[in-house]
This record gives structure tokens, C-alpha cells and sequence, in this order.
């Protein structure tokens, strides 16, 4: 007997006969490719290919567009802590859909990034990802771009998880609101002598956090003097040690923030040799955290959202401007900043 659409696996040919338009079109609407595919004609084919369960072939798409299967992921330098929800998001999401992923270092100079891109080009991944924050000051921005223009002119996806603003494909985080959040949340606590360790000077990751903790300060009518504001590196060790310098200048504090949960870690360890007792709150609400007493208060970023909307956008269609997904995070109170007794 021979084989018919209907006691076979689903064909090409099957999905562009029952959406009426040719194969190559079927093939474009399902692929992604930036060839013009009327909208009506693309929602045609996916309805058609729903109906008949046909699944692309990745494999075979990365051939023809002379690309290697997979994502390479790119991260910046960053606290440990840090980066591993991101990469294990970034897995996970990756291997339910049955693709393999490559990390790669970029190191700490910014110059670093710019030559991971190109050895990213060289093997020719399907998806390139960056994750990581950048600096107001990083001269190698134009460079970084053109670099990446390149790779999309190659035919590969470029998508960026960091602060929005590159002509790129970006998942950003609501930063600013976040430490808007946290700052209206610890006055909503009782807390009115405020500290924050705020990281490297030009971060804008740390800058925007901070930013938004001051803005939420004075929505509480809380004023914070710049000799509160502690500038250093974006590390545990730096946080310890700011803390120290903190408290030997005898300025009286009930609450410090700490705009990553790695410097958060750095705080209670000094408070913890010192033998102080200080509320602490950090961002980002990293795994890490469920082994630390006490239990830390923080930003919970959704890291799964976050990888997931990322290696979605990574595999759709490049659109004709690029595209921004704004993730909010929600303060989590824990047991680092109790309530102020009158």
C-alpha cells in the first residue's frame, strides 16, 4: 500500500498544500528568514503546520544557511554567583528544544568581548549570545557593534541579555525599577539610615540600581548623602571591604543595599566578623542565596523568563528594528531586614 500524507510524517510539500502558498514560502514563514513572507500567508503556514504536527528540521536549516547548530553563549566578566542562573537558564531553555550550547569567557577587559565575537563568528553558531553589563565609559562599544553586524549579515541571530540600547535583540532587566522597589520597601520596613555599596563607577547596571534606590528613597522623603554611596568593584570582596570603610568612619546606618546579591554576601560576612548587627538587602535573588543565614532580602529576577525569552527571539525572525523585552523583577523580604520596632 503505498504512503500517504496521512500515515506518514508530515512534509513541507504537506504544510504549504493545506496554507495554500508555494513551498518556498512555507519554508520561509517556518524558518524565519528575513525574505518578505506576508503576515497572512505566515500565520496560514503555522496554523497548517500545527495541524499536521510537522517540525522543522534544524539540523538541516543550519546547513543550508551554512551555519553551525547551536548557541554560543558569551559572558562577561561578572561575580560567579552571577552568572551561573544565567547559564543554567540559558542550558535548560536550549535543551528543550533539543540544542546544543557552547560558553565562552570573555574576560575583564572590554576588548576581550570584541574577540570572542569574532572567534564566535569563526565556528558560525546559529545563535550568538552576550550576557553581561556594560560601562558608560567602554570605548569598544562601535567596534562590538560592527563586529556583531557582521555576524547577522552572516546569517547568524544575535541576542543580547544586558542593559538595552545596542542595535540588537535585547533582554533587559528592569534595574532601575527594581531598586526603586527595594528602597520604598525597606522605609515601608521602618529603616530611615541608609547605605549602598554601589560598584564599579561606570557600570551602568550598577548605576541604574542605585539610581532607582535613591529615587525611592525620596519618594519616602529619605535623603541620601553622597558619602553613603560606596564606589568599587562589582565583587564580594570589594562589598567586604567597603563595608570596613563604611563603618570606621563612624557613619551611624540601619540598612545597607547592595545592588548585586554577590556584594550582598560581602556585607553580612563583614557585619558577621564584626559583629554588627545592620539589615542588609541585595538584587538578583541568585541560588546561592538558600545556604546564607540569615536569609537574604533581594530582587528576585525570573532568570528561566529570562533565558527562555532569549532563545526565543534567538530563533524567530530578525525583525526590521530590533527589539527590547523589559523583565521586572518583585522584592523578596526575608529575614536580613526585619521590621523596626518602635
Amino acid at each position: 500500500m503505498g504512503e500517504t500524507a496521512s500515515t506518514r510524517a508530515a512534509r513541507l510539500s504537506d504544510v504549504a498544500r493545506l496554507a495554500g502558498v508555494s513551498a518556498a514560502t512555507a519554508s520561509r514563514a517556518l524558518n524565519g528568514s528575513d525574505r518578505g513572507v506576508r503576515e497572512v500567508n505566515r500565520v496560514k503556514v503555522l496554523e497548517a503546520a500545527k495541524i499536521l504536527g510537522y517540525t522543522t528540521n534544524v539540523a538541516a536549516q543550519a546547513v543550508a544557511r551554512g551555519r553551525n547548530r547551536g548557541v554560543t553563549l558569551v559572558v562577561k566578566s561578572m561575580p560567579d554567583d552571577y552568572a551561573n542562573p544565567i547559564i543554567a537558564g540559558v542550558v535548560t531553555a536550549a535543551q528543550r528544544r533539543g540544542l546544543p550550547v557552547t560558553i565562552t569567557s570573555a574576560g575583564t577587559d572590554p576588548a576581550d568581548l570584541v574577540e570572542s565575537v569574532h572567534n564566535a563568528r569563526s565556528h558560525r553558531p546559529e545563535i550568538l549570545m552576550i550576557t553581561g553589563g556594560r560601562a558608560t565609559d567602554d570605548s569598544t562599544i562601535p567596534e562590538l557593534v560592527d563586529a556583531l553586524e557582521r555576524y547577522e549579515a552572516e546569517g547568524g541571530r544575535v541576542v543580547l541579555i544586558t542593559q538595552p540600547g545596542l542595535p540588537f535583540d535585547t533582554v533587559a532587566y528592569e534595574n532601575r525599577k527594581g531598586g526603586y522597589d527595594m528602597a520604598t520597601t525597606l522605609a515601608g520596613l521602618g529603616y530611615r539610615d541608609f547605605a549602598v555599596i554601589s560598584g564599579m563607577k561606570h557600570g551602568i547596571t550598577q548605576r541604574d540600581r542605585t539610581d532607582g534606590f535613591i529615587d525611592g528613597l525620596a519618594e519616602a522623603g529619605i535623603r541620601i548623602s553622597a558619602d553613603r554611596i560606596l564606589i568599587g568593584d562589582f565583587s564580594r570582596d570589594a562589598a567586604y571591604a567597603m563595608t570596613g570603610d563604611l563603618l570606621r568612619r563612624g557613619i551611624p546606618v540601619d540598612a545597607i543595599f547592595a545592588v548585586n546579591d554577590a556584594m550582598a554576601l560581602g556585607v553580612l560576612t563583614f557585619l558577621r566578623d564584626a559583629g554588627r548587627s545592620i539589615a542588609v538587602a541585595g538584587f538578583d535573588d541568585i541560588k546561592a542565596l538558600r545556604d546564607v543565614t540569615p536569609s537574604l532580602t533581594t530582587v528576585h529576577l525570573p532568570w528561566d523568563q529570562v533565558a527562555d525569552e532569549a532563545l526565543t527571539m534567538g530563533m524567530g525572525p530578525r525583525g526590521d528594528e530590533p527589539r527590547t523585552i523589559m523583565i521586572e523583577g518583585h522584592v523578596v523580604v526575608r529575614e536580613s531586614t526585619p521590621p523596626v520596632t518602635p
